[in-house]
Order: structure tokens, then C-alpha cells, then sequence
């Protein structure tokens, strides 16, 4: 699970799909917990707004709300997920976890609340056993806390770091050990006291209270161990237990990965496994999985977040946003522009990052990154047909990128000495011609792809092209430009000869309708224009400023209801039939149009988000200081790591070393910079400020004809699996979703009848049966007893359906390689068995031909 602003998206890496869980909190999310049994989950925002959410249920709904009224510093489950400790300044406080499967009115009961740290607690961990809690703070101290009284035990106190702590821990097979780990890169090991005759200090408390061992203990430090990187600080960290593994990060892109002694009462030795660079920027955050062989690390600066394997030393995970450039000063999302491919499985996105990339629309990730470009890049287009996709770019250039080979292929540029800055793009039906408009010359340029020359420069208008569009039918371009025109141009005939729409103000955004008859303008001043194109006269007006308009900025000095001037749509997209309009621009709002009635049918809100600049519709009186200044306005510099980052990236005048402390912060601002209905008509999508957002009118909830039997029951499955109806008592263990008894159900299907039930299995359009059987036979190839039966059920299956998970290869990846790994660890203990005991099955087979020459010689003799 990844936040992501104020949405949480979670990340399937065995099936290699992503998605996004339906609720918003009120700003950006700081801390987020999965209780042990993955039930229950606590999602918090920076203003200490929780969120107690159920997310194995379909629509992972919001149970409960919590305000804590304070910035959290961290927040942990207990291990048996009964005790929810959450960190506020400097006091602990542990709940009650409430109970999913009732109603209560007032679930949060706090059990204790614990004081004691003079700084910030910025952290906390539990024991095994749940009686005792430790928590690390800025004060440069960690703190051992019992959840209920105990009889002569006082909070413990781990002192000696010279930094504030990153991260406390307990340790060791028994628990005899607590690790903590500061900013300063220093690892302190702690252990019990002991006396000169090597027993226990207190141990009369601890043998009358062994239950409690943790807590009468005299705790010391036994080993200093330092990481002893150069010119950085520890971020973040994370230990796992059972492994005995800690993962540090630091904030120069560097992680170690340590292995740590199993008890302290041993030899002392901590070996540095592995020290990597994964990036330039800090690491934020840091985790490991239940089993310790992953290893996850967040970069919120760059917006990457990467899963690393370190024993086979691959990645599990790789992903990358559009993240702004060191110099950039752009309050508004990176993703610049985006198109969709022809089959609307793939999106391709530029971003003033420089950067191209594709995303994969049924599993959220991005499959490929062009990084080729100089300057950012301002649009981006995909052919109608064939596997290629151009972008235009503020560095001059225009590329051309092959999707089979991923590589560029083809780069346009101007003739002219001086590079012109290219910030639109338009590809023609027959992907032959590209054209690109220029923000500099206020000219159109011309290129053929196959020979990659310019064929044509159009000149007329007087002021920067914003926007391109090829006509679906014929050979016109239209072209908008901020001198208030629109231009249509013949880009095959000879004649130049153009009569241009005027327009009241800047056009921003053109579009054709599917059919090529109709072309809507967008301008500055919030209309949109239609036009017919065959008798060069205006049809229609939507006068859509009211409608886009709604959010004040924290600089705005009128109200959002009376302040529509500045909005406007800068991107506009036609659905597949033509009869609907779906316009962006600089607001949270994306407005979807009926174009024939001229009327709004549905304003959609991209963020709920506060923590974005034009999202409330008041500003709160109470954010104002004495001097009549916005408090969000002014920089918070946080602790000392935050300083220094600051001061680094302080632009200040020449000569001054220390940087500028009174600099202003600023929240990025709420809008969308391109939108773009999906050619299947199944959804559209939106470049925003919080990224790229897919919306769709699909419902993952799909009804089946077992999910309205009252029927449906584990006693019925039994009854048609004895009847011998195994196709009927497979489908209907599947949907009770009981793995006993779909395991039952499987393993009783005779092979005479494998064919029959794999060949009659209701498909669906999510194939969902197909799918719960193969997840059953991976996991029967890791752990199952009949070896042939499960390969003959897979032989089978992809016998019959074969060419239905290779066309749906993106939904069937994970599943398809959990199949691959099955059985090459099916192959490799075959073969080590076989190589191990050759001798053994030689003598087998020696002895086997001796006993039948034996046997035949004496039918002979008889």
C-alpha cells in the first residue's frame, strides 16, 4: 500500500495490477496501518483526520471516523491487532481497536495514555506478546512502556544517541535484546545488565514475574555500531524480527541492508549485506515484507516506489511519477498532456520532467519511460494505427517512438538556426504526416514520417499555436492560437488560402467530432465555440465559466462564488459518438456536456484534497495571523533535516551561504491539464495535479446467478459433489469463497471429468472461474501432494484456454508467472532428486533386470 496525496493505492505484485481504494481524507495522508490479519485499516492525514477502513470488503468502505486533533508522529498494530497505538507530540496513546462487525456509537475507547519524552515521538513498535511498547522520539531517547500496570515496573529509559532517533526495536529470539538507530547513523544494541557472576540484575523481580521479563530487565548498551555514510542523514529505517534484518535509508538515495546478532548475550557482529544507491533524492520511507525477502522503499521528492528482492538481488517492483525538475517553480501537476491508444489498454503521458510514459490501463503501471528529451514536453500523441507514439517538447524537437522495439526512431526538427519551442502536437488518421505548432514563431510545422523531412511551414498566425487537430475524415488541420483565431488548413492542396474564425478571446483548445463535421473551440474566457466545418459558420455556445469556476485560492481576495474570472477549459475531448463533451482546465472541476442540449451533465471533482491550493470554496478566518497573512503561506521548516534541505534549495542572491528563512512556501494548485475519453467508451482519464486519474463506468461488482441462491450453501456444494455434478460443485465452492472446501471439491473430480469441467466453465467477461482455478493450482504446485494430477489440470487448461489468456495478457501476467515459477521449482526438485540419488535408482533399475532374467530363466527351465 502506497499513499498517494489523499488516496491510497494498493499494489498486487503476485497478479501485477494496482488499484485505488474509493475514499479521500481531507488532506495528504501522513501515516497509514494494516492491522496483522489485514482487516482492519487506519489511514491518517497530516491534521491527525482518521480513517478506520475494512479493506477486504469490495468497496473497502469507511467505518469509522476519529479526530485526534493533532499531527501524528507514527501509529502500529499490535500483534494480535486488539491495541492501535498512535504517537501525538510527545505522548503515546493506545486504543482499543474497534470491532468491524458492530455498530457502536462512541468504537474509540482509549486504553492509556503514556508521557514521558520531552520531544516529538515520532515512532513506536510493540513486543511479540503485546504487553510492552517501545517508542523513539526527537528528544534522543527511546522509552519502554507495559500496555496494563505492573507491580514495581517504571518506564524504561534507552539514552545515549546524540541525534534524534529514527527507529527503536525489540530483538532477539527471547526478546533480550531492543535495537534503536539515530539520524546520526548510529546503531546502539542493548542488553540486560548483568553482575560479575554473570546473573541478572533485579533477577529476583524477574524470576517472580517471568511474564514481564521486559519490564524489570536493567537495560544497557552492550554494542555502538556506526553506518558511517559520508555527508548525509539516516531517514528512515525498518527491522524484521524473525530475520533479524535492518534496512536503513538515507538522504542521499542510499539503503544498507544489515544483519543483526540474534541475542546480545553472544559474540556481537553486525554484517553489512548489501549498500546500494536506488536515487538522487532522500528515501522517505522504508518497509519489509512478512517473509523478509522484500524490501520496499518510497521517494516521495521523485515519486518512486520500488520493491527489491535483495537475496536474488531483483526488482519486484519499479515505478516512477512525472516528478518536476531542481529549477522548476510550476504549482500545478508535471503531466503535461496524455493520449490513449487505439484498443484503450495503454495511455501514454509527457511530463515537464522531460520524460515519455506509457502506462498499462488494466494494470495501472508504467511498462516503459523515454527519457531523450532535453526540456519538458508538452505533448504527446498516439497513432490510430500502429504501434507509435510522437511527442512534441520545449527543446525543439518533435519524436517519434517505436513501441515494439522501444526506441526513437524519427526526430523533427525546425530548419531554422535557433530551436523553436514545439507546444502542441497532431498526427493525421494514417500516422504519415505529424504536424507541431510553435509558441515562439507562431508558425505550423510539417514533417512526413516515413522520410522524416518537412514537407510544409504554415504561416497567418500572429501569436503562439496552442492547440493542433487533424480532422478524422479528410486531410484539414485545425490550429488555435492565442491571437484569438482558429485556422483551418489544407494541408494536401496547394492553396494557403485560409479564412480564420475569430474568436472574443485566446483560443486555448480545439477538437473535431468523431465524424470531422463539428469542431469545438475552448477560450480564455471560459466558452466553448462549435463550429460547423462544411459551411464555416458557428452552431452553439456553452457558456461554461460558471461551471469550472469553484475553489478560492489562499491569495484570492474574493470569494470562489464571485470570483470566475481566470477559469477556463484548456483541453476538450469528444465521446465516441459524438454526442458528448468532456472539457478540463485550471479547477477541480471536469465537466462533462451534452452537446446537442447545451447543457451540463455531471461536474466530476478530481481532489477533495486541502492540502491543494483552490480546493476550498472558503478559507478559514482562523489560519489568519495578527498581521493579515495566511499561515499556510509561510514556511514550516520542520525538524533539522527539513532545514537543511531548505536551505539547499533556497534560491537566494549570489554570496549568501546561510539561504533564505523567510521564503514562502507555496501549495500546488488544483487543475487538470489534459483529458481524454477512452476510444472504447468505457471511461476516460485526466492528467491532474495529484497525477494521472482513470475513471470508469464499469462496476467491479458483478452479479452472479450463486450470489442470489439462497441455496448457496456448504451442504448443497457436498450434495452436488456427491450427485457428481463437479462442474455445478466446483462454481458453487467458488463462489462461498472457502478454500477447504473448494480444495475438497477439486481433489475429488475425477480425471475422466477434467476435461468436461475445465471446457464447460462460465467465462464470463472477467473469466472469473478460470481465474480461481489456476490461482488454486499454483498455489497446489507450491504445496500440493499429487504432483500429476495438478500438471494434468494445467495441461488442460491451457489446451482450452489457452488463446483467452494470451489476448488478455496484462490481466493474466501474474498468474501466468506464478505458473512459470511452479513449475521450474517443479523441474529443479525433480532434477536435484534424481542427480542426488542416481546410484540408488541405477542399482533400482540393475536389480529390476536381474529379477527379470531370473524370472525368464526359469520359464525356461520349467
Amino acid at each position: 500500500m502506497s499513499p498517494v496525496g489523499n488516496r491510497l493505492s494498493v499494489f498486487d505484485l503476485v497478479n501485477n495490477s494496482s488499484r485505488t481504494l474509493p475514499f479521500q481524507t481531507r488532506k495528504n495522508i501522513a501515516s497509514i496501518a494494516l492491522s496483522p490479519d489485514g482487516k482492519v485499516l487506519v489511514v491518517i492525514d497530516e491534521d491527525g483526520k482518521l480513517l478506520l477502513i475494512s479493506p477486504t470488503l469490495p468497496r473497502a468502505p469507511v467505518l469509522h471516523h476519529f479526530n485526534l486533533k493533532s499531527p501524528v508522529g507514527g501509529v502500529e498494530f499490535s500483534r494480535d491487532g486488539k491495541y492501535l497505538a498512535v504517537t501525538i507530540s510527545s505522548l503515546l496513546h493506545v486504543y482499543h481497536t474497534p470491532n468491524i462487525l458492530m455498530r457502536e456509537f462512541a468504537p474509540w475507547r482509549l486504553h492509556r495514555t503514556y508521557a514521558g519524552h520531552s520531544g516529538e515521538v515520532t515512532g513506536v513498535s510493540w513486543s511479540d506478546d503485546g504487553r510492552f511498547l517501545l517508542s523513539h522520539a526527537t528528544d534522543q531517547t527511546a522509552r519502554l512502556f507495559s500496555l496494563n500496570p505492573v507491580e514495581e515496573f517504571r518506564p524504561k529509559t534507552f539514552a545515549g544517541h546524540r541525534d534524534a532517533l529514527r527507529g527503536a526495536w525489540f530483538g532477539g529470539k527471547n526478546e533480550d535484546t531492543v535495537y534503536t538507530v539515530s539520524r546520526d547513523g548510529a546503531l546502539f544494541i542493548w542488553g540486560s545488565k548483568t553482575k560479575e557472576d554473570g546473573t541478572l540484575l533485579d533477577s529476583h523481580l524477574v524470576d517472580a514475574d517471568p511474564d514481564h521479563r521486559l519490564g524489570h530487565i536493567r537495560w544497557g548498551i552492550v554494542h555502538k555500531h556506526y553506518f558511517n555514510q559520508p555527508n548525509t542523514k539516516v531517514t528512515c529505517a525498518a527491522f524484521h524480527q524473525p530475520a533479524g534484518l535492518l534496512v536503513v535509508g538515507f538522504g542521499d538515495g542510499v539503503f544498507s541492508l544489515w544483519e543483526l546478532p540474534s541475542s546480545s548475550a553472544i559474540e556481537i557482529t553486525v554484517s553489512n549485506l548489501y549498500t546500494l544507491s536506488i536515487s538522487n533524492e532522500k528515501i522517505s520511507s522504508v518497509a519489509i515484507n512478512s517473509t523478509g525477502q522484500w524490501l520496499g522503499f518510497g521517494a516521495q521528492k521523485l515519486g518512486q516506489l520500488l520493491v527489491w528482492e535483495w537475496q536474488s538481488q531483483s526488482y519486484i517492483l519499479k515505478q516512477q511519477a512525472h516528478s518536476h525538475q531542481a529549477s522548476s517553480s510550476i504549482s500545478h501537476s508535471s503531466i503535461t498532456h496524455l493520449s490513449y491508444s487505439s484498443s484503450s489498454k495503454q495511455i501514454a503521458t509527457s511530463g515537464s520532467d522531460g520524460k515519455v510514459k506509457l502506462w498499462s490501463t488494466q494494470s495501472g503501471f508504467c511498462f516503459v519511460t523515454f527519457s531523450e528529451h532535453t526540456a519538458s514536453v508538452t505533448a504527446v500523441e498516439f497513432t490510430k494505427r500502429g504501434q507509435v507514439v510522437f511527442s512534441a517538447s520545449l527543446d525543439g524537437t518533435v519524436r517519434a517512438w517505436d513501441l515494439i522495439r522501444y526506441r526513437n526512431f524519427r526526430t523533427f526538427t525546425s530548419p531554422t538556426e535557433r530551436p523553436v519551442q514545439f507546444n502542441c502536437l497532431a498526427v493525421d488518421d494514417s500516422g504519415e504526416l505529424v504536424a507541431a505548432g510553435s509558441s515562439d514563431t507562431f508558425e505550423v510545422f510539417f514533417w512526413s514520417v516515413q522520410t522524416g523531412k518537412l514537407l510544409d511551414l504554415l504561416t497567418g498566425h500572429t501569436g503562439p499555436v496552442s492547440s493542433l487537430a487533424f480532422s478524422p475524415v479528410g486531410n484539414t488541420l485545425a490550429s488555435g492560437s492565442w491571437d484569438k483565431s482558429v485556422r483551418l488548413w489544407d494541408v494536401i492542396g496547394r492553396s494557403r488560402a485560409v479564412e480564420p474564425f475569430s474568436m472574443n478571446s485566446d483560443v486555448l483548445a480545439v477538437s473535431y467530432r468523431p465524424d470531422g463535421r463539428e469542431l469545438a473551440v475552448a477560450t480564455l474566457d471560459g466558452q466553448i465555440s462549435f463550429f460547423d466545418v462544411a459551411l464555416g459558420r458557428q452552431t452553439g455556445i456553452i457558456e461554461g465559466r460558471r461551471d469550472i469556476s469553484g475553489g478560492r485560492s489562499i491569495y484570492d481576495g474574493l470569494t470562489a462564488k464571485n470570483n470566475a474570472g481566470g477559469k477556463s477549459f484548456n483541453s476538450l475531448s469528444y465521446s465516441g459518438d459524438g454526442t458528448l463533451l468532456l472539457a478540463g482546465g485550471n479547477s477541480k472541476y471536469v465537466c462533462l456536456y451534452d452537446i446537442q442540449e447545451a447543457t451540463l451533465l455531471k461536474r466530476f471533482v478530481i481532489s477533495e484534497n486541502l492540502s491543494l491550493d483552490g480546493t476550498e470554496e472558503l478559507l478559514d478566518s482562523r489560519k489568519v495571523n495578527s498581521a493579515g497573512i495566511n499561515i499556510d503561506t509561510l514556511e514550516d521548516h520542520g525538524d533539522d533535516s527539513d532545514k537543511e534541505e531548505s536551505l539547499a534549495n533556497a534560491n537566494t542572491l549570489p554570496g549568501v551561504m546561510g539561504g533564505d528563512m523567510s521564503k514562502r512556501r507555496w501549495k500546488p494548485t488544483i487543475r487538470t491539464s489534459c483529458v481524454r475519453f477512452a476510444p472504447d467508451g468505457r471511461g476516460w482519464a485526466g492528467a491532474s495535479t495529484e497525477g494521472l486519474l482513470l475513471y470508469t463506468n464499469e462496476d467491479n461488482i458483478t452479479f452472479d446467478p450463486f450470489d442470489l441462491s439462497l441455496d448457496l450453501t456448504p451442504q448443497n456444494v457436498l450434495k452436488s459433489l456427491t450427485n457428481k455434478e463437479y462442474l455445478k460443485a466446483l462454481c458453487m465452492a467458488i463462489r462461498l469463497n472457502e478454500e477447504q472446501l473448494i480444495v475438497r471439491v477439486f481433489e475429488n473430480i475425477p480425471q475422466d471429468d477434467m476435461k468436461f469441467v475445465v471446457g464447460h466453465l462460465p467465462l464470463g467477461e472477467n473469466a472469473y472461474y478460470l481465474r480461481r482455478l489456476v490461482e488454486l493450482l499454483v498455489k497446489r504446485l507450491e504445496k500440493g501432494p499429487n504432483l500429476e494430477g495438478d500438471l494434468r489440470w494445467i495441461i488442460e487448461v491451457l489446451e482450452r484456454h489457452g488463446k483467452l489468456i494470451r489476448s488478455n495478457g496484462n490481466e493474466w501476467a501474474g498468474l501466468v508467472r506464478g505458473l512459470t515459477r511452479g513449475m521450474t521449482d517443479v523441474q529443479t526438485t525433480i532434477s536435484t532428486i534424481c542427480d542426488q540419488n542416481a546410484n540408488t535408482l541405477q542399482y533400482l533399475i540393475d536389480q529390476s533386470r536381474v529379477k527379470e532374467n531370473h524370472q525368464e530363466g526359469m520359464d525356461i527351465a520349467a
